[in-house]
């Protein structure tokens, strides 16, 4: 050192020094400590190095600018020599810089430069030294004078990646001093434009320095203002894009920097994006971003989505919502795969615990970036719904999908919470409770309700039923009692306001609010919900406050009510059942104790908490059950407060001061809040036992506990609308099926002929238009008769029953079908399932209502005039019932107030030419002249008259009367048509009045009966009615229609050998699985043949004999009277029609012509 000071000092000219700087530089460079002691032993060679650096020969200027940079390394020797450099070197080093052509010296220099740029001191002396200042635009300075931004900026111009690295090295150097003092400079100097264009480069060094530079540059206010960032996005995006195909992992995060940076603070009122291409290339970019591998990529292109997400940023008609929406999914999906990776367990110990809690930390910061990010869409799609032009692309056809919408794209946001954030929230809620996260979380939740307004009814009620009320109440009490995390409180009030308006304003089975009441609450709510924030157990016993409550505290409490209603409707039960009833009772007798009355929603809110979380052993106190009547008593009607819920339906019949009060309103407001099908219960057979609703199990309890609720049920039906009253009049049917232990007989017929008595006197002249579910009373009636299968004693509430009912019938008009039909259905049940005793009794009090009397002959003429009428099945039981009166009346010889007059040749015409008469009709007339021959056509009660004027009887057809000979035998005729159909209800009928009219010519004219009994078109008749099947001559119908020929010797009609071979075949076949109805017909042709003396073969006839005997009790016991038997078909059949189509559509297959093979029990 000391030699090269003397050669520089003694050397005549700086060309020659050449070798001796580069030396000195040299070692420096390798003995760092010697820039000190050169600096201070030798001071004076400064001024050496200030003469080379103004030589005219850039060799030694390098080698000048070489030394001063290792001298400049030194912080010690630095801060020596600040002085040179403000005093002497700072103007020369920038104009050697500005001047410099070789590529040595301009490396050297930016070298020092750099070496400059490390400390506050230079930089600032530098930039002082520079002309360009924030204040002026001008670019060019004083002559003399150089400006670093200029300089730098011609380096940038060159091409030189070199060159251009170390430049952008530098303005990052000063840069980072302080943005806001130096960024001005370089801004004025035009270097983000440089920059900017330096982005296309192919160079990842010069790329990232840009990025640095920028990143930089875009903390300055300016750097916005002069719109550099709008001449530079594209090169922003299309860089963004190609580095991120690079494997350079610092490369993309500075990229996503950048542009983070740029999108966060771009002025709202200066545009970034100029078309809607532009827009697409960034969100694409930035979709590729965030589904990088690395997280440290994903966590900045997550941050920087969050910033794109800007109303500004994407009101470039048209909105790329579909881009937008592929954007998001890539962000959450990148956050689920994230918070799917397993936690770190590297090792046991602390050391592994603290590893984990980096971990959550971690993975708590990203679910924050990507909530965030989610939420500022979410405030997007708010924002857009006040814009027309935002609504749709203008440039999608109109046959396309509308995918490109802001209502899409608000659904897709609703769909991506659901799916997305929130299973992604509740996950790391496992791990850990950060309020900053849940904050933004519950505002996305709020933001939703405003977003999608026509979903937000479904939303509401799936965050309820999935805990929210529970969460958000968890949250308020563990972060914001007190002032803390007031933000946090705001959001989640807000939240839980607009959740419990929307759950109010569509409640699931009550009745919606009115607008009066909804914004009475909403208020309330309003006020009251950021004030709560207790947990569970105080606020019970907030609510269990017996003290005198003031007007804000009983607010609260409102509203705390309110919340867990919400919640237990919702099946969110987070506070104890026992504990919460207590707490409302207590609530409720303070409003009482203070004289106040809950508005309509709290006490529905009341009633049902009481209802549901009521134990079996627990009861309501006295005084509270007085309490809630008072307080039900002053509303205008119960359905305001009414929930449907079969423990609220318990609670009202459960108390009786309630049921006695509120019983049938209550049961009127389940019925028609109840949404099973009961036509499906209504269509199963008595036989079938379906499995019923929980509801409605839940009512046949509360019914069996309770019989007397069967009186409000018979009231329903009787003054409930006509849908109401058909599902009660189901319940009630299926209920006494499924119950038959249950005796309500006796109470439900006292209180039928209460309703019965009190109409016929309002309405008696016309009973008809009294009631339109009158028909359904009766039905039920004729049902509670069918119980009772054995025949008892009409007490004297039956005798009364059955004379109302009798009146009734006669002050209706042929045309109440939907009266008469059920009407006469209890009548003839009550004629026949009685001791003989009773049914004598029966028929006088029906004999005495002489309008009954006259509606029957009106009915029976218009069998003639309506054929095919929907009357059909009423006009049956017209024919059975005069068949029955006619009857009872003959046997008891009993009095008769009015004769009833039946046109007989039009009787006789309807069974000789039937013309497509219902099978049922025929039968029941088939029924009437059996009665009528059995009576010798002598009847008391019926007159049988011609139609017309009939020409004189021939002598032969007196002995007849009233009958002919051509009747008999066309009667006969179309006897024998009606057996060929092989119908088996018109097949039994037709052998019934064949038997009848055979004794009732045998006792007038023997011959014509035994000549009618022989024709031989009996025989055909009888392998006609044969079939083909083994033993198929066992049938009732069949076996009695050969007794009957036996009993006439038609010989020619069944011989002695045929005979035989059906006691053959009786004797071999198993009798015990014939019907009881083939037992007993059988057991007659046994025992006409057996009476007639044609069994030839004596041990067959005592093995059928043997048989029989040991058949005998169900052979000889019937169930019904022979002539009573069509009847139970009609009652079922009448029943069916009226209350189900398909169970009338079963009933009717069991009677059809063809192909016939299934036959009922009672026949």
């Amino acid at each position: 050192m000391d030699e090269c000071h003397k050669e520089l000092c003694n050397m005549p000219s700086m060309r020659g020094s050449l070798a001796t700087l580069t030396l000195l530089g040299k070692l420096v460079d390798a003995i760092p400590a010697l820039a000190d002691k050169l600096v201070m032993e030798h001071g004076d060679l400064m001024e050496h190095l200030l003469r080379g650096l103004v030589y005219p020969n850039e060799g030694v200027q390098a080698s000048v600018c070489y030394l001063y940079g290792k001298l400049y390394s030194s912080p010690m020797t630095a801060e020596m020599l600040s002085g040179h450099f403000r005093e002497n070197l700072c103007p020369v080093f920038l104009s050697t810089l500005d001047g410099a052509q070789t590529k040595e010296l301009q490396i050297n220099c930016l070298g020092l430069l750099r070496q400059l740029l490390k400390y506050n001191l230079f930089v600032s002396m530098i930039m002082n030294k520079s002309t360009l200042v924030g204040s002026t635009d001008s670019v060019e300075g004083p002559p003399g004078e150089t400006s670093l931004p200029l300089v730098l900026k011609k380096l940038l111009l060159s091409r030189d990646e070199i060159l251009q690295v170390a430049s952008a090295n530098c303005v990052t150097a000063v840069l980072v001093h302080s943005p806001e003092k130096y960024a001005p400079a370089f801004i004025y100097a035009d270097i983000p434009e440089f920059l900017f264009e330096h982005l296309s480069s192919s160079s990842e060094v010069l790329i990232w320095y840009s990025y640095s530079c920028l990143i930089l540059l875009a903390q300055e206010p300016l750097f916005f203002s002069k719109c550099h960032t709008v001449y530079g996005i594209e090169s922003v995006v299309r860089s963004l894009q190609g580095s991120l195909r690079m494997n350079n992992t610092e490369l993309h995060k500075q990229g996503i920097l950048l542009f983070a940076e740029i999108l966060t603070r771009q002025p709202e009122e200066i545009k970034l994006f100029t078309s809607s291409a532009m827009c697409r290339d960034a969100c694409r970019a930035l979709q590729e971003a965030v589904s990088s591998p690395v997280l440290e990529v994903a966590a900045e292109a997550v941050k920087a989505t969050s910033a794109f997400l800007r109303k500004d940023h994407q009101s470039v008609p048209p909105v790329q919502y579909r881009e937008l929406r592929a954007l998001l999914e890539a962000m959450l999906n990148r956050c689920a795969d994230f918070s799917q990776t397993p936690l770190s367990r590297r090792s046991l110990g602390h050391a592994s615990s603290r590893d984990l809690e980096k971990d959550i930390l971690r993975r708590g910061r990203f679910l924050l970036s990507t909530l965030e990010g989610f939420r500022n869409a979410c405030r997007l799609a708010v924002e857009f719904q006040s814009e027309p032009s935002a609504q749709e692309n203008p440039f999608t056809a109109p046959s396309a999908e509308k995918e490109d919408t802001l209502e899409a794209f608000s659904e897709f946001l609703l769909s991506a919470c659901d799916s997305f954030c929130i299973p992604l929230v509740m996950r790391h809620l496992e791990q850990a409770t950060h309020p900053a996260l849940m904050e933004v979380f519950f505002s996305i939740l709020h933001s939703l309700f405003v977003i999608v307004p026509h979903m937000k009814e479904k939303f509401s009620k799936k965050l309820a039923a999935s805990s929210f009320i529970r969460l958000t109440l968890e949250l308020k009490a563990r972060f914001c009692s007190g002032l803390s995390h007031s933000a946090l409180n705001q959001v989640c009030s807000s939240f839980l306001y607009y959740l419990c308006v929307s759950l109010l304003s569509a409640p699931e089975k009550t009745e919606a609010p009115s607008q009066e009441e909804l914004c009475a609450v909403s208020e309330l709510l309003q006020h009251g919900l950021p004030h709560i924030s207790s947990r569970s157990p105080e606020s019970l016993a907030f609510l269990s406050d017996c003290q005198y409550v003031e007007g804000a505290t009983r607010q609260k409490q409102y509203c705390i009510l309110l919340l867990f209603y919400l919640a237990c409707i919702h099946e969110d039960r987070f506070v104890s059942e026992a504990e919460l009833f207590v707490a409302v009772q207590c609530f409720l007798l303070s409003l009482q104790n203070q004289g106040e009355h809950p508005p309509l929603m709290v006490l529905r809110a009341s009633v049902y908490l009481l209802a549901v979380c009521q134990d079996k052993d627990d009861a309501l106190d006295e005084a509270v059950v007085s309490a809630i009547r008072k307080f039900l008593e002053d509303i205008r009607d119960l359905h305001v407060i009414y929930t449907h819920h079969p423990l609220l339906l318990r609670f009202f019949l459960l108390y009786p001061e309630l049921m006695s009060r509120f019983g049938h309103r209550v049961l009127e407001l389940w019925f028609s809040w109840e949404e099973s099908n009961y036509e499906e219960l209504d269509d199963v057979p008595s036989a079938g036992q379906p499995t019923v609703p929980a509801s409605l199990a839940a009512l046949f309890h509360i019914l069996r506990s309770s019989p007397s609720i069967l009186l409000i049920l018979l009231d329903l039906i009787y003054s409930s609308p006509v849908d109401i009253a058909r599902k009660v009049l189901i319940v009630l049917k299926t209920f006494l099926k499924r119950n038959e232990d249950v005796l309500v007989g006796g109470l439900i017929r006292g209180h039928f002929l209460l309703i019965l008595q009190h109409l016929l006197v309002e309405h008696g002249a016309s009973p008809s238009q009294a009631s339109g579910n009158l028909p359904l009373l009766l039905s039920l009636l004729s049902l509670v008769q069918l119980r009772s299968e054995s025949a008892q004693e009409l007490d004297s509430m039956a005798m009364k029953l059955l004379h109302q009912v009798s009146k009734l019938c006669g002050k209706c008009s042929p045309t109440d079908v939907d009266i008469l039909q059920p009407s006469f259905n209890f009548l003839y049940w009550s004629l026949h399932q009685t001791t003989l005793g009773s049914r004598k009794r029966a028929a006088a009090v029906l004999l005495s209502n002489t309008a009954l009397i006259e509606l029957l002959e009106k009915m029976l003429a218009l069998t003639w005039a309506e054929e095919g009428s929907p009357r059909t099945m009423l006009l049956c039981s017209a024919w059975l019932l005069t068949a029955s009166f006619s009857a009872q009346q003959h046997d008891g010889s009993l009095q008769v107030h009015q004769t009833l007059s039946v046109e007989l040749d039009q009787v006789l015409k309807a069974l000789s030419f039937p013309k497509k008469k219902a099978a049922l009709l025929l039968a029941a007339i088939l029924r009437f002249l059996r009665t009528a021959l059995q009576q010798s056509f002598s009847s008391s009660l019926v007159a049988l008259v011609s139609s017309g004027a009939q020409p004189p009887p021939a002598p032969e057809d007196t002995v007849l009367a009233p009958l002919g000979t051509s009747q008999v035998l066309s009667l006969v005729i179309g006897l024998q048509n009606l057996l060929v159909q092989k119908d088996p209800l018109l097949s039994h009928a037709c052998v019934g009045c064949l038997e009848a009219l055979l004794d009732y010519l045998n006792a007038r004219s023997p011959d014509i009966a035994l000549h009618v009994a022989s024709q031989p078109w009996n025989r055909f008749l009888l392998f006609t009615l044969l079939d083909a099947g083994k033993n198929s001559f066992f049938r009732p119908e069949l076996l009695r229609l050969m007794t009957l020929f036996v009993r006439f010797q038609s010989s020619t009609v069944l011989s002695l050998e045929e005979m035989c071979l059906v006691l053959q075949e009786a004797a071999l076949a198993d009798l015990s699985s014939l019907s009881t109805t083939t037992l007993q017909a059988l057991h007659g042709f046994f025992l006409q043949v057996q009476s007639m003396g044609l069994l030839a073969d004596d041990s067959m006839a005592q093995t059928l004999q043997v048989s029989l005997e040991g058949l005998s009790p169900r052979a000889s016991s019937a169930q019904l009277p022979l002539q009573d038997m069509l009847y139970p078909f009609l009652h079922v059949g009448a029943l069916a029609r009226s209350q189900s189509p398909r169970l009338w559509d079963g009933v009717v297959s069991c009677f059809r012509t063809q192909g016939c093979t299934v036959y009922s029990p009672i026949l």
